[in-house]
């Protein structure tokens, strides 16, 4: 266990509530905001200085239409926060009788007005509230405001996924309180960060002293690139590997496990990665995820989208400039999740693929490939959620139904690649396969696809590979006419398979 508050801006955050400042704390899930924010709450109030207390907003979200019934269930659990974690003399008092879009006002204010010291408010999860109940609480929020200190919070914190800018998308609308944002009296929108490389090594370190089990330094290196310091990934990790991989303290953790531990987790889908999985849909987010999978780039995006999905923590901006995948686990997650329907929809395939040894025969495979797309490629087209990659999510359904065999499959994809790179391992077997898509008005993909594919199977180490190329021309002659495979030489002696489909 880390320090709950050593990623929070600590200095900013205390100079905040020292100036009657209202404030937003906003990150992606479980990176730690409320473990954060309880212990700040409690050094707050051992200070002697603040009556601060962490409340939540969750137990508004079944009454969205109903705000009289959210103030109720909000201020019920309120009540009860403030019991566990104050003195008797700082708790809240019982609200004061008010009409429904009034409660949360006149509650506050009796609780400001009521007690000793200065009343500072952590308002966590409060983008679970939604349509009339958030309006309705952010304008009590706003209205009590200029009555602090004295009859109402000191200071108060927004705590939840998004920044502020996005509660008027939640709510319905701008133009439902005509005004540019429905919280227009906060200070400042802070983030809490992920774990940096010391943390996690810091984090593995207090398990090896406490139990004895060691971990390689490359294992605790390769964490901490697969998860980029997400905290939810990196304990999950560490949780497959010292409990599922190797429970004995006396093992050693490799390399190797981390990578098991990897596929262990993405495979599982937890509740963490499954919340990822119902945010591609969203219209502002399938805008920016699906050109960076296809490698094409954006268009016309606004850039509170961009924001948006940095805020969500499914994409980071790198150092260097340009945007990325928050980490490679989400990399691979993805387009998973989005292949998930095309999988479903793949007819019984026979496993034509594998030697009397089990071993993966790749002129097999690529045979079997051909027939099935002949016969099913383009109908199951309809089933990929993204239009743009529907064949390359279509095709990766194809190959996990190999894979669950007993290999796996990774991606590679960036914006403005042009390009989806895929890595079929099956037991000794590697197959570095280039995804391009021949658009109108393009050139045919098949000179810069050897390139970039000769490229790729050099950092694979790899003498042979797949250069995919699906025509998605208007004009595109039928299926039966065009499927085609050859071979081709790159100007470095590598064989490349070229499936023209």
């Amino acid at each position: 266990m880390l320090p709950a508050t050593s990623r929070l801006p600590i200095a900013t955050v205390q100079q905040l509530i020292a100036e009657e400042n209202y404030f937003v704390l906003h990150a992606p899930r479980q990176v730690g905001k409320t473990t954060a924010m309880q212990a700040l709450a409690e050094q707050l109030t051992a200070s002697g200085n603040y009556a601060a207390v962490l409340v939540s907003a969750e137990v508004g979200d079944p009454f969205r239409h109903d705000p009289g019934a959210a103030e109720l269930a909000l201020l019920a659990s309120w009540q009860l926060n403030a019991r566990l974690q104050l003195p008797a003399d700082l708790q809240m008092p019982p609200p004061p009788s008010a009409p429904p879009g009034q409660r949360v006002q006149a509650a506050l204010t009796a609780w400001a007005q009521g007690i000793r010291l200065p009343l500072v408010l952590f308002i966590d999860e409060i983008d679970s509230l939604q349509d009339e109940a958030l309006l309705s609480v952010l304008r009590q929020l706003r209205s009590g405001f200029p009555n602090r200190p004295h009859a109402f919070p000191q200071s108060l914190a927004l705590i939840g996924l998004r920044d502020v800018r996005d509660y008027k998308v939640a709510s319905g609308g701008s133009t439902r309180l005509n005004t540019a944002s429905p919280f227009n009296i906060k200070a400042e929108s802070l983030t809490l960060r992920n774990f940096n490389q010391g943390e996690v090594a810091e984090l593995y370190h207090q398990h090896t002293e406490a139990t004895g089990q060691g971990f390689e330094p490359e294992a605790i290196q390769l964490v901490f690139e697969l998860t980029q310091g997400q905290p939810w990934l990196v304990n999950g990790l560490a949780r497959q590997l010292v409990r599922e991989i190797a429970p004995n303290p006396a093992t050693l953790i490799t390399l190797i496990m981390v990578e098991e531990a990897k596929e262990i987790l993405i495979q599982r889908r937890d509740t963490h990665l499954d919340s990822l999985d119902e945010k591609l849909l969203e219209p502002r987010v399938q805008s920016i995820i699906e050109p960076m999978m296809a490698g094409l780039p954006l268009q016309n995006v606004a850039n509170d989208d961009i924001q948006f999905v940095i805020d969500l923590g499914l994409c980071r901006m790198l150092p260097e400039g340009g945007m990325a995948i928050a980490n490679p686990i989400y990399r691979e997650i993805l387009p998973r999740a989005l292949a998930i329907a095309p999988a479903a929809s793949l007819p019984q395939i026979t496993p034509s693929w594998l030697t009397p040894e089990g071993r993966l025969d790749l002129d097999a495979l690529r045979e079997s490939f051909m027939a099935f797309w002949l016969q099913h490629g383009e109908p199951l087209l309809g089933s990929a959620p993204y239009h743009e990659i529907a064949p390359h999510l279509v095709l990766m359904a194809y190959l996990h139904r190999v894979a669950n065999g007993g290999g796996t499959l990774e991606r590679e994809y960036a914006i403005g690649r042009d390009r989806m790179d895929l890595c079929l391992r099956y037991g000794d077997v590697v197959l570095g396969i280039e995804i391009k898509v021949w658009r109108d008005r393009r050139p045919d993909p098949l000179g810069a696809g050897q390139e970039q594919l000769d490229g790729y199977l050099a950092r694979l180490g790899q003498r042979l590979g797949w250069l995919v190329i699906f025509d998605r021309r208007s004009s595109v002659v039928p299926i039966e006419e065009r499927l085609s495979s050859d071979w081709v030489a790159t100007v470095s002696g590598r064989a490349i398979a070229v499936i023209r489909a």
